[in-house]
This record gives structure tokens, sequence and C-alpha cells, in this order.
């Protein structure tokens, strides 16, 4: 690899498994300081092994439910104590919530994926923006679906659907305020990829028709590069 993350420091939730890990294991190979976070310890811990066997630097290893906005409010605070910046934001923690009529989703349902897919993102925000803008040329990354566009209306969805599109304003109007920093602010939309949602989603599809979360590690990357100008922007996998 080329260490094209040589120095930088990169916070990436949801890293257990799936596009999180996959990314993960791509920044480690490029010489990024990696802080993982997931609910799964016992995952995180695996792919801290990964990391270490292949010659990446030993990841600092968060195990948190997003869902916890206390735990997520003190995110902030441990870095800084620790690092004193951070340069990449990768916000891919996600839940599908279940597929059924909107009239029959539970408020618990409901509740977890307005929680970890929406308010989860914003609550970082706000614990991360200052160490963001401290970096020279900060990154920031969240993950969104070309399933729930807010006006196709997809049928089933409604919590997953509802709490995209939220996120989809919530981030937009974030890099609306950034635009005289260094930061740079973008969703991307990974498509189609074998991950344990998408089984959960889509049960019965064949996972070899469709990417690999190490297929789509690469657009991560190109937006987390300290040369990256994209900002503002939603970025689909591949383009």
């Amino acid at each position: 690899m080329t260490g094209r993350l040589d120095g930088r420091i990169a916070l990436i939730t949801g890293a257990s498994r799936g596009i999180g890990a996959a990314v993960a294991r791509r920044f480690a190979a490029e010489g990024a300081q990696l802080i993982l976070a997931a609910r799964t310890s016992g995952g995180l811990e695996e792919l801290d092994d990964e990391i270490r066997a292949a010659g990446g630097l030993r990841p600092t290893l968060v195990p948190i439910d997003l869902a916890d906005g206390e735990l997520i409010n003190q995110i902030g605070a441990a870095i800084h104590e620790r690092f004193g910046r951070l340069d990449i934001l990768v916000a891919n923690a996600g839940v599908l919530g279940g597929l059924r009529p909107v009239s029959h989703y539970s408020p618990d349902l409901w509740d977890e994926a307005i929680d970890i897919n929406l308010s989860a993102n914003w609550r970082l925000i706000r614990s991360l923006d200052a160490l963001l803008r401290t970096s020279d040329a900060g990154r920031a990354i969240f993950v969104t679906s070309r399933i729930t566009t807010a006006t196709e209306g997809r049928p089933y969805w409604a919590p997953y659907a509802a709490s995209k599109a939220g996120l989809e304003a919530l981030v937009m109007s974030w890099a609306s305020e950034l635009h005289k920093t260094n930061l740079k602010v973008n969703l991307i939309d990974p498509g189609p990829v074998a991950t344990r949602m998408r089984t959960e989603a889509f049960p019965g599809e064949d996972p070899t028709t469709i990417a690999s979360p190490e297929d789509v590690a690469e657009d991560f990357l190109g937006l987390a590069e300290a040369a990256c100008e994209r900002h503002g922007e939603r970025v689909v996998a591949g383009s």
C-alpha cells in the first residue's frame, strides 16, 4: 500500500463486521490510526487481531451501543485527551428495523431505527465537530442508501427510510455550515452490498451477485483522503 492515510486518525462506527470492518482493514493498510466502535466487542477484538497481524497500527477499541447518547457525548472528550484531534469520521453503524407495514411497527423498533440511524449521528457531530475542525483536513463520511429516497415511498421500509432521509437532511445542513473550513462532509451510498443487514432485508438473495464490503472500501478511502475536495455530496459507490 502507498500510505495514503499515514498519520491520520480515523473513527469508524459499526466497525465489527460488514462495510465497517472492510473500511477499517483498508484504512489500516494505508497507515491510519484507527478508533473502532461497535456493539459487538468480540467482533472488534477479531478485527484488531486481523489488523495487527497484517502489520497495521494497533487500533483503539470502543465497545459502545450508539443508542446510549451519553456515551457518545463522552467520545469526543476521550479522543481529545488521547489524540488532540480527529481527521476522519466514518459514520457507518445502522439498523434495518425490520420490514412491515407502517402501522405494524412497535415503538421499540421505530425508536431503535431513529436512534441508531439518525440521532446517534447527530450526537457524533455534536461530540466531534470541534475535533474534526482541528484537523488540517477533516473528513466525515455518512452512509446512506438509494433504497430510501424520501420521494420513492418504498413499502415496508418506513423506519429505515425515515431515518436515512433525516440523516441526509442533517448531513447536508451541517455541510452547508462548513464551506469556510477545512472540513469536508459527504454522504455515501454503497449500493447493494453483501452484509448481514442486506440478508435480513433480502433473504434468499445470492450474495455473489452483488458487491462485497471490500469492493466499496476504496470509495470510502477516496473520500477520507486529505486530497479529497468533494463536499456536501451524495456519492454513489463506483461513481
